[in-house]
């Protein structure tokens, strides 16, 4: 949905704006986003672009010309207000991307267009919440890399002090004994790759890289997938209270409502009262 101002619906910009809300404009230019995307991906391919290369950049073209289209339509009957949607600022920056002269420092960049798939990310309730969720948890996340840096630092340090003279490929210098620990954390060939040999000269380095492996591997993944579930509910529960209100404040307007009724046929009863009484009155 576009975060614009009202405008009045029988001027051009309403109806152009109206026409753009419309369910079926906005899955038609869905399904032209993930065509482009495909078309970009068959484009990749040798084979396929010996077989169609000269269809695909016709292709590539008119999606191109259509998404142009479509911008200059919003921009058109949004106005300024055009430029409060997020997304609508990303189109803007990965058509202006397809729009680059192909050089050949430049056409690389023109594959970027791909990525308006995600605006599919907008359109998904559920995937909206995910990406919310991630974006929450990203200051903790931020606390958890500080933390990690720390300790990669203090066993980078230790390791090419310890093992840096024996294997140098591994621990030589601080770089590498950053790398190997990042690879040691991802548990890719850490035994067998690394520590086993190293255990050969130095018996004891299990002590070293074993709590390593506990802290990095196992604790701080803990963290991360901590802080993601965390604010995942925070998420719902923020979603949910939200619905609560709607509905509290829907009751509330339906209990207003009877309420003025009731008090409408309280006043006509009364009046019904007073006209029977003054009937009656003057019959007497």
């Amino acid at each position: 949905m576009e975060n614009t101002a009202a405008s009045p619906p029988d001027t051009l910009r309403g109806r152009l704006r109206a026409f753009l809300e419309q369910p079926w404009v906005h899955n038609a230019i869905l399904a032209i986003i993930i065509f482009n995307a495909i078309t970009l991906g068959l484009s990749t391919s040798d084979r396929v672009q010996a077989f169609m290369g000269g269809t695909l950049a016709i292709i590539d073209k008119t999606v191109l010309a259509i998404f142009v289209i479509e911008l200059a339509l919003k921009l058109f009957a949004y106005g300024f207000s055009f430029f409060r949607n997020s997304w609508n600022i990303f189109d803007m920056f990965v058509v202006g991307v397809g729009l680059l002269p192909q050089t050949a420092n430049l056409s690389a960049l023109r594959g970027l267009r791909v990525i308006r798939a995600l605006r599919l990310l907008s359109v998904i309730p559920q995937m909206r919440a995910v990406v919310q969720a991630l974006l929450d948890a990203l200051p903790g996340m931020g606390a958890v890399i500080i933390m990690i840096s720390i300790v990669f630092y203090v066993f980078g340090v230790m390791a090419t002090i310890m093992y840096g003279a024996a294997f140098d490929e591994w621990f030589g210098t601080l770089g590498r004994s950053l790398y190997s620990l990042f690879q040691i954390m991802t548990l890719e060939s850490w035994s067998m790759g690394i520590v086993r040999p190293v255990m050969e000269e130095f018996p004891n380095a299990w002590a070293f890289f074993v709590p390593f492996i506990v802290i990095t591997a196992f604790s701080v993944l803990n963290l991360f997938i901590g802080l993601l579930v965390n604010t995942m509910q925070s998420a719902v529960e923020a979603d949910t209270e939200a619905e609560f209100e709607k509905l509290r404040a829907l009751v509330r307007e339906e209990t207003d409502q009877v309420d003025a009724h009731v008090l409408a046929l309280q006043d006509e009863v009364r009046a019904l009262r007073d006209e029977l009484r003054q009937a009656r009155g003057g019959e007497g």
